[in-house]
């Protein structure tokens, strides 16, 4: 199953649906439209269609005796339905599509509903003053809605859908940040294999020596993907660690060294110079490290990614995103809103626990996820 298809499987299991709500917005308050689909009819205007002739009365013809006698039980053809304009255009009264006029209580229905899917009230009200412009006071369906609210999205995002960029130097070091929870070892063992996979040398440092269960997970998927994992006694040094790991990424060729960190912000004061640390220590090696610190965010955690976008920039350089667990939030706009704010690359978004549910991040099918738009 291509990763588009589970990403619309998947994401936004829960009732409050994005699409759902756009669609009962348009219903609240709209009407059936038919609407004339063609302008003229066998070469005659519709205007002139719907005029009747004017002409003089001819005489009528002698009705001519039917020989064919009519059975009482058999029914006959039923009328076509609808009025004239609906038989030139080929659809009957009551097939029409709903709209609804977008007016300033649509407008905020929608604003509401972008905030309550974790947009932000800044996010929310720029999309909807943009789906207005040009637009108030005409007819809006519920699909012509999802369109414009996804193309919106989609501008909000391409600028910051980038891959995760692969450099010449070697090996490259990537640090990994986030919350205890985020998916940031799992993060780290699917984006090692794929390296992998595509040819390239990685080495893993366990680097959060405070958590065995997260060394052991990593142990698990560098066994799965082939990569060595260096691993520590509990509680050791993780600047020791991480050191030690560069001396064997630089000896054995490796291109890319991937570092797990802590993630225990309760205690922000030791974690800041846990990594400080870290990367002074790396900089001993290549005084360019580390090259990527990307920073793993649960989307289940909503609003709150945007204190720990905010608190991880202080901690650390981040100059990427990785935007785990979309299939567990009704809430995905979160992801938007970050983009908006923060205008930090997303590299990656992930959508379950197997080794394909991590794929770069595609703007388009996002938003069409999102929106409740067809392929």
């Amino acid at each position: 199953m291509a990763f588009f298809s589970k990403l619309k499987d998947k994401l936004f299991k829960s009732s409050s649906k994005l699409d759902e709500g756009l669609d009962a917005i348009v219903e609240e308050g709209g009407e059936d439209v038919v609407e004339a689909a063609v302008e003229e009819v066998q070469g005659v205007p519709v205007e002139e269609a719907l005029t009747p002739p004017v002409a003089d009365p001819e005489p009528l013809a002698e009705p001519e005796p039917d020989e064919t006698p009519v059975e009482s039980s058999a029914e006959a053809p039923a009328a076509p339905k609808g009025g004239i304009l609906a038989r030139l255009t080929g659809r009957a009264t009551g097939a029409g599509e709903v709209k609804r006029v977008l007016d300033d209580e649509m407008l905020e229905q929608l604003e509401e509903l972008l905030i309550a899917s974790d947009m932000g009230v800044d996010t929310a009200l720029r999309v909807t003053a943009n789906i207005a412009e040009g637009r108030f006071g005409k007819r809006l369906s519920a699909r012509q809605l999802k369109e414009l609210l996804a193309g919106e999205i989609s501008r909000i995002m391409e600028p910051v859908a980038k891959p995760l960029p692969i450099y010449p130097t070697t090996p490259q070091v990537v640090l990994v940040v986030g919350v205890n929870g985020s998916g940031k070892t799992t993060t780290i063992g699917k984006l090692a294999s794929q390296f992998k996979g595509a040819g390239k040398s990685v080495v893993i440092a366990a680097g959060d020596t405070f958590r065995a269960a997260a060394v052991e997970q990593l142990q698990v998927w560098g066994e799965r993907a082939g990569v060595p994992v260096l691993t520590a006694p509990e509680g050791s040094d993780p600047a020791s660690l991480a050191f030690d790991a560069m001396t064997q990424a630089q000896e054995s060729g490796a291109d890319l060294l991937m570092i797990d960190t802590a993630g225990r912000l309760q205690n922000r004061a030791d974690l800041m110079e846990e990594l400080a640390k870290i990367v002074r220590v790396i900089r001993k090696k290549d005084e360019n490290a580390p090259h990527n610190t990307l920073l793993v965010l649960d989307a289940t955690t909503g609003q709150n990614a945007i204190n720990q976008v905010e608190t991880f920039q202080k901690l650390a350089d981040v100059s990427g995103l990785v935007m785990t667990k979309l299939d567990g939030t009704a809430k995905g706009g979160i992801l938007v809103s970050l983009a908006d704010k923060f205008g930090l690359p997303i590299h990656a978004i992930g959508v379950g626990e197997q080794i394909d549910d991590l794929a770069p991040f595609d703007p388009e099918e996002f938003a069409a996820a999102l929106t409740g738009l067809s392929e």
